[in-house]
């Protein structure tokens, strides 16, 4: 038969969904650590059922909402399993075990009546049809579930909240598919609820609130967008609550939790640190949503208002409102009224009228092993529950209108309330036991109401208070007048075994011991038992102790006379009760009933005893009754108030059995239980009705008369009563001391056990939490990761993983066939073989001797006895290798030393030095020990510590020698540090450096030495070298630091070269004061940067220098020009680095030079003549190498920005010849570079209009000048040639591949030349020029036609080009051409001579002088044309001294300026007119045969025309 009505455990904390409502089954559910309570929903609750199945916490819970089948349920578990339930019958229908993690979420689907869908912490989705057997997996994100909820009104649509704050909407018809990501909230989403109307349309609203533009979360499919959608509202830790349009796929209203203040005004500060926001939205009122808050209070919003949303209160009155965070709500509607239903870590279970906003009624629980319960004598029917979460709570069970009518009672407890009792006469009195020790009493009238706490006594136990009882008092408290003590005093025993009385007038005072009044009574002079058990007899006269070795002791009021002692039990009492004395029989009342961990029940009869008491106490070994059948140890006992001899007990066997005493019968027994009993009181109104309490966290109120079994349970019914309370959770206990043997909970029912192991110790294994332990907890951890509070420690969430395995597919379709999981690795049991070894015997040789046959010990006595009567010395008569060396520990020290001796020398043997150490040690030679170990290398931490005992000089060698020994063991450090314990600073630092230890030295250097000692300087020098050599910059730079050497810091810094280097140690050059290495470094940094194309950075590295403006300048100036190139298609295309240039605000300049003007004026300040002339001295100094073909582009292009910056500067001071000059130094670089592409721009861009600008303002009389003037104009003038020549008119007859005409030549000599002239362009028409201009495609072979222009520009440009046939420049560049030759021939003949000179050495030397031979004619270097005749030495000198002599005639303005090649210049006139006949005058032609006639030998066509048609 079940309970008659019941406290039940308290729900499951911090999940989604662990309480639902049935409509059609009017049944309310919860989970409740392992098992689901059911409640039908009435006027007043009443208990319906459990469903009991799962082996760990329950996670969640539903009920099934299809018509016809609401009486169909699901749960799902920690230990892996989703089970369908029957809740007519209370059985299991079916169950999978598909999830192989943690589930953390539950829903049967509203529209399809047997699917349920449930979610784990990997992130996975579990759609089983349990009719059909069939499942669907599901994996839409990698993130952790929190909850989730099928639609209502699409039975394919699921939402799911997940711990990031993502909301996402999945439809589970089709693969793959995600409806909605929804994303708004940033934490924890708890609770999620679809709106109950279909549609979105009839809330018009809400429309308004969606503005224009806004992003939608989630892509929104076609299927989708057609659907007329539904709202989702969501509820996060965030403290908002969200509404989502699912057809938008976009939120459309926020609304924020408010700060609502209690109406007793005291307001949590901490509540919006802890916080689960659940919503609920109800069938009947689609435009109200519920909610929770921040301390336990119900909202109602109103979202019919637009704009800032109204919210009612729920509950009326004070102490309505739940006191503390809800976790679940759900409603249901019983006879035209909707019902709510909230569950709350207040531990409380309530029902809420939706029509009044009232609470119906409040169901309490309990958070704890129910310890005790005690009925007030006084209040007939007021029940005092003693909880291990914490909390007393006194529960009205006479209460008409209120059938849970509880009260709650926590404060001043913080610990398990193990033990209570009713003062007997006033009203309202408890006392009360905690599992700290601590004593106290509660006023429950003035408590509840006026919330006092209670009075604690300020005499602490030091372990768990067993019993509390009232009784009169006992010396010292029984001297003095009626008036000046109380009535009653309280008597607490605990589990150190002493009883103290405590004065409740005076509970700050100190208790007294009542072991103390009965040694003094008794005359008792052993030590007293150990008390585990008080009990007054009801008329105040009798004491009863029960005591820990299973006696019973009556003591006689007020001197505690010991009257008898009752031994029959032999194991710990747990329980003694005195029977009632208002019977009809009176000798009943001298009945009392013990019982102990020996599962048997002994009731004796001490009339006799009582009323004339023996003069000695007798001892009473043969009990009156005997009451056997449990089968584990008794934890209480509770005599009818109705029956005369009835008793109940309850047991650890997890039953309550009612006995027939004198008839020694049993007569009902209570199986209801899913654990073990721990106490039992039979209702003081109700003859037929019995409470029973114990570790399942319940109280049932049973009938004796209704129970199907008689007889506690035996054989195989005590099995399954075993298996059925298997299903309790596997409880942990806290982290105290583990006592040796077995748990309580899985020892053998009759085996015997100590008292720490009884029902008194039951509390240290209880896995329980109380209400502070769970708030601090809230406060500290994720919610995620915490649990129900009566498992939160036994069944640890996993924690969530960002992925899962390759082989969960997203989507999987299989039979639901169950699983197994995998079974976690049990760890080895630990091998009872290895266990704690015993130390190694300092003195085995006398441990073995003494350990030999009994006649040879008998001997050793004998032979002891003699010498020491005979005062002989036994030292001269023991002999170091005989059987009676170990006598020596007997006699005197002789004897003793020759012992040691023996000892000590076995050590040695056998490998144990540190023994034979010891031995001397003990015998008292510390010096010897030391220098033993020493010359061993064997001297250890021990032996050093005690050389201080031998001395100073002793203990400085002693560490010396240790250190010693421990660099050969390679220990520098720990050697390092003994040498400091001796002071010797210098020799510590020096072996920790020796050893490169460099780190350790310089901490012991700078905190022992003086800091200007130069050891610490060499210590960083040393070190830093060491770092630089294995590439260790930073590091090396840091020891330099500490060195004081900031210098040689920058210089490590930069070694490396990078850019981040360069830019450290530029700034740290600045703060070292060395400025002129900061200024290079800070240059070659920004050439680092600007060679990957970063001129910001270049730009904000030199702007800390300010000696570096003119750097600055040219950065800037070549910053405009790569620009400018890359604008023309003329930059690098391939580079890995896109450019990072300056937002510069340039207005449109007609020239370059004008824009660059502007920038250095507008951003550099520079627009003074002073000011450009300073920053021409900086620059003007700087020298780069003349350019090659070699010559990287990036380099070439900044060397010319270098010259432009001059080029420019000089223009703004008005220098004219160094403009000139650097123009061409630009101009040449480019040439010279063999880019002569870059050599057009450069010149189109500085020079548009020409220079003939410039002349006008240079000084005429100056020759250094029109030379500089000259030579640029040359350079103008062979880029336009160039230009000419590439672009010759379309009509030319490049095809024909025509010849120059013959001229008639002034002599013979210059026919042949002429005729090689047209040779050369005959055969080399189709030229491949290296670089090509934009106007000319790269495919096209030779010179490209151009488009036909005006012919008479053309001869203009062409005639421009005229200065490039200079007949004096001609005869310079021939002479420089011989000058070259001649030396090269020079060089060769050196050469030549060295290798001759060679050889011969190695066989016989020549008569004739190498020097004097002629040159043969193959001797040259290849690519000159052989000499007809052999030139000597002699010859050569002559030749180079007439070719100076030729070149010092030139003006020396002449020599200093570069230009084109002359005959060069020449072949391209006579080839443009061989193609273009108009475009060249007969006058120019005529000039360029003739200079090629006159400076031209043999050989220099080839050259010449290779230079520019290659």
């Amino acid at each position: 038969m079940a309970a008659e009505r019941l406290l039940p455990a308290s729900p499951n904390w911090y999940l989604s969904r662990c309480s639902d409502a049935s409509a059609g089954a009017r049944l309310f559910g919860f989970a409740a650590r392992n098992s689901v309570y059911l409640l039908r929903v009435g006027a007043q609750p009443a208990f319906h059922g459990e469903l009991i199945g799962h082996t760990e916490r329950v996670s969640g819970f539903t009920f099934c909402h299809f018509p016809d089948q609401t009486n169909l349920c699901a749960s799902s578990s920690d230990d892996g399993t989703v089970k369908i339930w029957d809740t007519q019958t209370l059985s299991l229908v079916t169950e999978h075990t598909l999830h192989q993690n943690t589930i953390s979420a539950l829903h049967w689907s509203p529209l399809v009546k047997d699917l349920v869908v449930s979610g784990d912490e990997r992130g996975i989705i579990v759609c089983y049809w349990h009719n059909r057997n069939d499942s669907q997996q599901f994996f839409p994100e990698p993130r952790t579930i929190f909850c989730l909820t099928c639609s209502p009104h699409q039975e394919n649509l699921v939402a799911i909240g997940y711990k990031d704050g993502m909301v996402v909407i999945i439809d589970i018809s089709r693969k793959k598919e995600i409806v909605h990501r929804l994303r708004g909230h940033d934490d924890e989403i708890h609770s999620l609820a679809w709106c109950p109307v279909p549609n979105e349309e009839g809330l018009y609203s809400w429309q308004e609130e969606l503005q224009a533009g806004e992003v939608p979360n989630g892509e929104l499919t076609q299927e989708a967008a057609v659907a007329k959608g539904c709202y989702l509202a969501s509820g996060s830790k965030d403290q908002t609550i969200r509404i989502w349009s699912c057809a938008r796929g976009r939120g459309v209203i926020t609304l924020k939790l408010p700060s609502v203040k209690r109406r007793s005004g005291a307001v949590d500060p901490a509540v919006k640190e802890r916080i689960w926001l659940t919503v609920h939205w109800p069938s009947d009122h689609p435009m109200e949503l519920m909610s929770s808050c921040f301390g336990g209070e119900l909202l109602l919003w109103d979202l019919a208002q637009s704009g800032k949303r109204k919210w009612t209160l729920l509950g009326s009155s004070e102490g309505q409102n739940h006191s503390r965070i809800v976790f679940n709500l759900c409603s249901l509607r019983v006879q035209g009224r909707e019902l709510l239903f909230s569950i709350s870590m207040d531990r409380d279970v309530k029902c809420w009228d939706l029509a009044t906003l009232d609470c119906c009624w409040t169901v309490p629980s309990l958070g704890g092993f129910v310890y005790s319960l005690a009925f007030s004598p006084v209040d007939t029917g007021c029940l005092a529950i003693g909880v291990g979460d914490s909390m007393i709570r006194v529960w009205n069970t006479l209460s008409i209108s209120n059938t849970y009518d509880v009260k709650t009672y926590w404060q001043g407890i913080k610990a398990k309330v193990t033990a209570l009792s009713w003062h007997l006469t006033k009203e309202g009195c408890l006392a009360f036991g905690t599992d700290d020790g601590k004593v106290g009493i509660y006023d429950t009238y003035s408590g509840s109401t006026k919330n006092k706490p209670p009075q604690i006594s300020s005499t602490y136990h030091k372990k768990t208070v067993y019993t509390l009882a009232w009784g009169p008092p006992v010396p010292p408290l029984s001297f003095g007048g009626d008036g000046d003590k109380p009535s009653l005093t309280l008597y607490s025993c605990a589990g150190e075994g002493i009883v103290l009385q405590h004065n409740p007038w005076k509970l700050n005072g100190e208790a007294t011991d009542i072991n103390k009044v009965i040694k003094d009574t008794n005359s008792i002079k052993h030590k007293m038992p150990a008390r585990a058990e008080i009990s007054w007899k009801p008329d105040g006269k009798i004491l009863a102790l029960g005591n820990e070795d299973g006696s019973i002791e009556i003591f006689q009021a007020p001197n505690l006379k010991l009257l008898c002692t009752i031994q029959q039990h032999h194991k710990l009492i747990n329980a003694i009760c005195w029977h009632h004395e208002h019977g009809t029989q009176p000798e009943l009342s001298y009945l009392i009933a013990s019982g102990s961990t020996n599962a048997v029940i002994y009731v004796q009869n001490l009339k006799s005893i009582i009323e004339s008491p023996p003069e000695t106490p007798p001892t009473i070994t043969e009990p009156f009754r005997t009451l056997a059948g449990h089968t584990a140890k008794i934890t209480s006992l509770s005599w009818s108030p109705h029956h005369e001899g009835r008793l109940v007990s309850a047991c650890y066997d997890g039953t309550a059995q009612v006995w027939d005493v004198l008839k020694e019968e049993p007569l009902s027994n209570y199986r209801g239980h899913r654990g073990r009993l721990l106490c039992v009181q039979w209702s003081p109104v109700d003859p037929d009705s019995v409470y029973t309490g114990g570790d399942d966290f319940c109280v049932h109120k049973w009938l004796v008369s209704k129970q199907e079994h008689s007889h506690p349970p035996k054989g195989k019914k005590g099995i399954e009563l075993e298996k059925k309370r298997s299903f309790q959770p596997k409880l942990k206990a806290k982290k105290k001391k583990k006592l040796v043997g077995k748990s309580p909970a899985k020892q053998d029912v009759n085996e015997a056990v100590n008292g720490d192991e009884s029902i008194k110790e039951c509390a240290l294994d209880e896995n329980e939490m109380s209400d502070h332990e769970a708030e601090k907890e809230a406060q500290e951890q994720e919610l995620s990761d915490r649990v129900s509070p009566t498992v939160a420690k036994e069944v640890p969430l996993h924690p969530s993983a960002a992925s899962v395995p390759d082989l969960m597919k997203p989507f999987m379709n299989h039979r639901a066939t169950p699983m197994k999981k995998e079974q976690p690795k049990e760890k080895p049991a630990p091998d009872t073989s290895l266990k704690k070894r015993k130390p190694r015997s300092l003195l085995p040789v006398s441990t073995s001797l003494d350990h030999r046959s009994k006649d040879e010990l008998h001997q050793d006595c004998l032979m002891l006895a003699t010498c020491l009567n005979a005062k002989g010395n036994l030292g001269k008569d023991l002999v170091p290798d005989s059987d009676h060396v170990h006598l020596g520990l007997f006699a005197d020290r002789a004897a003793l030393y020759k012992m040691l001796e023996v000892e000590g020398r076995n050590h040695l043997e056998n490998g144990h030095p540190e023994l034979f150490q010891q031995l001397m040690l003990w015998k008292g030679d510390l010096k010897g020990t030391l220098q033993s170990a020493a010359e061993r290398g064997e001297l250890t931490d021990q032996l050093v510590a005690i050389s201080p005992m031998a001395g100073y000089q002793a203990w400085v060698w002693t560490v010396e020698a240790y250190a010693k020994q421990l660099c050969f063991q390679e220990q520098y450090i720990k050697a390092a540090s003994h040498l400091l314990s001796i002071h010797k600073v210098y020799e510590a630092v020096e072996l920790l450096k020796a050893n490169h230890s460099y780190r350790e030295a310089i901490v012991i250097a700078k905190a022992r030495l003086r800091p200007e000692d130069p050891v610490l300087k060499d210590l960083y020098t040393t070190w830093a070298a060491n770092l630089e050599e294995d590439g260790h910059y930073s590091m090396a730079a840091k020891c330099y630091l500490g060195a004081a050497s900031s210098y040689d810091a920058v210089k490590v810094l930069a070694k490396k070269g990078d850019v981040a280097s360069l830019k450290a140690a530029a700034e740290l050059a600045l703060r070292a004061g060395e400025k002129d290495l900061s200024t290079t470094l800070s240059l070659r940094c920004a050439q680092e940067l600007v060679s990957a194309r970063n001129w910001v950075g270049a730009q904000e590295v030199l702007q800390r220098q300010g000696s570096l403006l003119g750097q600055r300048l040219v950065f800037c100036l070549h910053e405009l020009l790569c620009k400018c190139l890359s604008e023309r298609n003329l930059a690098e295309r391939k580079s890995s680095s896109l450019p990072c240039y300056h937002s510069w605000d340039v207005r449109d300049k007609d020239s370059f030079l004008e824009m660059v003007t502007e920038v250095w004026q507008s951003v550099f300040g520079v627009s003074t003549v002073d000011q450009a002339r300073t920053m021409w001295e900086q620059l003007h100094g700087i020298l780069y190498p003349p350019a090659t073909t070699n010559t990287h582009p990036k380099q070439l292009l900044f060397h010319i920005a270098h010259d432009l910056t001059l080029a420019v500067l000089s223009y703004q001071t008005a220098s004219w010849e160094e403009a000139v000059t650097a123009l061409l130094s630009a101009v040449t670089r480019s040439c010279d570079a063999g880019n002569f592409t870059l050599l057009q721009e450069i010149c189109s861009l500085l020079l548009p209009e020409g220079c003939d600008d410039l002349r006008h303002k240079l000084d005429s009389t100056s020759c250094r000048s029109m030379a500089a003037h000259k030579s640029l104009e040359g350079f103008l003038a062979y880029g336009q040639l160039y230009d000419l020549w590439w672009n010759l008119p379309t009509d030319s007859p490049i095809s024909k591949q025509m010849v120059p005409e013959s001229v008639s030549c002034p002599s013979e000599q210059a026919a042949p030349e002429q005729n090689a002239v047209s040779g050369i362009f005959a055969e080399g028409m189709a030229p491949e020029l290296e670089e090509h201009p934009p106007s000319m495609p790269a495919s096209c072979p030779g010179p490209c036609a151009a488009d036909s222009g005006d012919r008479t520009e053309r001869q203009l440009k062409v005639n421009r080009c005229k200065v490039l046939l200079s007949e004096e420049i001609a005869a310079l560049q021939n002479t420089q051409k011989d000058i070259a030759k001649i030396q090269d021939t020079l060089a060769d003949m050196i050469r030549q001579h060295q290798r001759n000179s060679l050889q011969e050495s190695k066989l016989q030397p020549s008569p004739e002088s190498e020097s004097d031979k002629p040159i043969p004619p193959g001797s040259q270097s290849p690519g000159k044309a052989a000499a007809k005749e052999p030139v000597s030495l002699p010859e050569l000198s002559k030749q180079l001294a007439e070719a100076k002599q030729q070149l010092a005639e030139f003006p020396d303005s002449l020599k200093a300026f570069p230009f084109p090649d002359v005959l060069e210049c020449s072949l391209v006139f006579l080839h443009i007119h061989s193609q273009s006949h108009s475009d060249v005058s007969t006058e120019l032609r005529q000039q360029a045969l003739d200079l090629l006639q006159k400076f031209t030998r043999d050989g220099e066509y080839e050259k010449i025309c290779g230079k520019f048609l290659t």
